[in-house]
């Protein structure tokens, strides 16, 4: 029995433990339930454990009162995650002798906790610890364990869920393989998704698969030169469907071993990746790229030195010139000494998902949300909680651009091979803005010829700007929405009059696509632009801060003019005294006149009148007429 003994001993993650066995004495077990085991425990040895299970079955058959084999194909059950199994085992062992199954209650709280029972985990790691003469090792482990335990009870405590259900869907044959798919993204019309795929011991390639009504269809190579090199990694595409940025540690100019790569979509397929320089890219590891919306802020992951642990997020901000600024460390509230991986930012610009396994949470590594606050800055983690969090590693998460539906990898019990993707619904505590999307042309509004320019999109509420799209050379663009908020919406290109909107969103759902076409007027004398956005308050002329957008454009306009000159003009509809009309709509004039001037346009290129009720352009026996009339404008008055 002495090779026996020091197998077992190889098996369990105690040190130090009490052998005064009550009711089961290992030299008693039959030979040829022992020599079965000793086959489980070489298969074991050479990690091969689901063919272990079938071999610790017959030892339990041949003789029922085997504890050890109860114990390892326990542990064994609990390594291929079938939690309930392995427990229902443990507990068969603990009834046959609880003393012997005391340095077990540490595998027997993990698989607990794999259920999801935490209370009853917590319970069992506490029964281990108070086996006097632990190791060191074994010490720190339950300890670690433990407070796992506590997180998710204090969790659940502050986070009650009542209805909600986490049932994953695989994704199908059409996506998964009998190797592994991981790293989803999806683009912001949820038509298109991409992830990896290993296809090679170090070989991984880039899928595409095309969705129709929520229909996936058969996973495709991505086209072009992105998948001629076999090491790279994560991969996300933009929201527009035009960008592919991936991790890879390609043949020729690197800057280190994986570098963060951009492809481009072209009528011949994908370009040729191209490096993103040394303002983003180092001599250490750089992977996990997340492109924001409008593709100017790059998320991603490395282990340079200086910062918070091994893996750290950083960000980096794309420059008008297309270069990319120096990367940024996102900072120690949202870096751990841990590693910070996957980072996922939603189609509203506001919220991102990303792993750590630094921060507190079930073990292992978890999946958290950021959020932006009101002054654009981010918040703290949070974590996303069980049971989409467990005591495994969790990875990369992307969310579709309504905020209801998430995907992820996950070797679940229906997995074709591996990891597979799945799509689940997020609960509504941890759902980023639901979107819209407003996509159309701009062109010239007298030659009707498509321009690229510049599509913003600012919270009226902050008066920050969220989203800042370049079209692309025909003036095409695509820009998300995230309701809950009231948007100005502007466009504008040098030598331009801008354009802009308001989308009221702060009390309307998600919808469909938007189609708008945008004809910018060349800046010329007598020009004019209606503001759209500067709403005075009945009988006021203090200036609303939620007309700041559009004045701002304003003065882009007249920075970029330096000889421009134009009249400021306020109007009001037909309601009240002419006179005392006049005099207001002067003073609205006005107040937008000196807030220029404060932002320093030179006065002698403004000028400002009232026109009262002079010159409507709408019916003002209408609700809707008298608010059309009631408008400030600007008028260009000298080149």
């Amino acid at each position: 029995m002495k090779n026996h003994k020091t197998i077992i001993g190889l098996l369990t993650l105690f040190f130090a433990y009490s052998s005064a066995a009550q009711g089961y004495d290992p030299d008693k077990v039959k030979p040829q339930a022992l020599a079965r085991y000793e086959d489980a425990i070489s298969l074991l040895k050479d990690g091969d454990t689901r063919a272990a299970v079938p071999v610790l079955l017959d030892c339990i058959n041949i003789d029922s009162n085997f504890v050890d084999a109860y114990l390892s194909l326990a542990g064994a059950l609990g390594e291929l995650k079938q939690y309930q199994r392995s427990v229902s085992l443990y507990e068969k062992a603990k009834s046959k002798d609880p003393v012997y199954f005391k340095v077990y209650h540490l595998p027997y709280s993990i698989n607990l906790a794999g259920l999801g029972r935490f209370e009853d985990a917590l319970v069992a790691v506490s029964a281990f610890l108070s086996i006097p003469n632990l190791s060191e090792r074994g010490i720190k482990s339950a300890q670690y364990r433990k407070s796992t335990y506590q997180f998710a009870i204090q969790y659940a405590q502050q986070h009650p869920v009542t209805d909600y259900q986490f049932a994953p869907v695989n994704l199908g044959d059409s996506v998964n393989g009998p190797r592994s798919e991981y790293y989803p993204s999806v683009t912001v019309t949820d038509s298109l998704l991409v992830f990896t795929r290993r296809t090679g011991d170090q070989r991984e390639d880039f899928m595409q698969s095309t969705i129709t009504n929520k229909r996936f269809g058969k996973a495709e190579l991505i086209d072009g030169d992105i998948n001629i090199e076999p090491l790279k990694g994560a991969i996300t595409v933009s929201q527009d469907g035009e960008w592919l940025l991936f991790a890879g540690n390609l043949s020729g100019p690197g800057l280190g071993g994986y570098d963060i790569y951009l492809s481009q979509l072209t009528p011949q397929g994908w370009s040729e990746p191209q490096n993103l320089g040394s303002s983003v890219n180092t001599e250490f590891w750089e992977s996990s790229p997340a492109l924001s919306p409008d593709k100017r802020l790059l998320y991603f992951s490395s282990n340079r030195p200086g910062g918070y642990g091994g893996r750290d997020l950083y960000m980096s901000v794309r420059l008008p010139s297309g270069r990319w600024g120096q990367a940024i460390n996102m900072g120690p509230k949202i870096n751990s000494a841990g590693d910070e991986l996957a980072p996922f930012i939603h189609a509203d610009n506001q919220t991102l998902f990303y792993t750590s396994d630094g921060l507190p949470g079930y073990g292992n590594s978890d999946l958290f949300v950021l959020r932006k606050n009101d002054k654009g800055e981010w918040g703290l983690p949070e974590n996303l909680g069980y049971p989409i969090n467990t005591i495994e590693n969790e990875g990369s998460l992307a969310v579709s651009a309504d905020g209801l539906t998430a995907y992820y990898a996950s070797d679940r019990s229906d997995s074709r091979g591996n990891l597979d993707l799945y799509s689940f619904q997020l609960r509504p505590n941890i759902r980023p803005n639901r979107t819209l999307y407003v996509k159309g042309k701009v062109v010239d509004a007298k030659t009707k010829q498509g321009i690229p320019s510049t599509v913003e999109l600012t919270d009226n509420n902050s008066n920050l700007v969220l989203m800042k799209v370049q079209t692309d050379e025909l003036g095409d663009y695509l820009v998300t929405l995230p309701t809950g908020k009231d948007y100005t919406f502007t466009v504008n290109r040098k030598g331009y009059l801008f354009y802009s909107e308001v989308y009221a969103l702060s009390r309307k759902e998600a919808d469909s696509t938007y189609q708008k076409d945008i004809q910018l007027n060349p800046v010329q004398l007598n020009a004019s632009f209606v503001f759209n956005n500067i709403l005075f308050a009945t009988n006021s002329y203090a200036l609303p801060g939620n007309g700041l957008a559009e004045l701002q454009q304003l003065i882009q306009i007249l920075q970029d003019n330096p000889t421009l000159k134009v009249e400021i003009s306020g109007h009001t509809d037909n309601t009240g005294n002419s006179k005392d009309n006049l005099t207001l709509s002067a003073n609205r004039a006005k107040a937008i006149v000196d807030y220029l001037t404060e932002k320093g346009i030179e006065s002698n290129r403004l000028s400002y009148k009232g026109y009262g009720d002079t010159q409507p352009i709408a019916d003002n026996n209408t609700e809707s007429g008298r608010a059309k009339n009631r408008r400030t404008s600007f008028t260009v008055t000298g080149l």
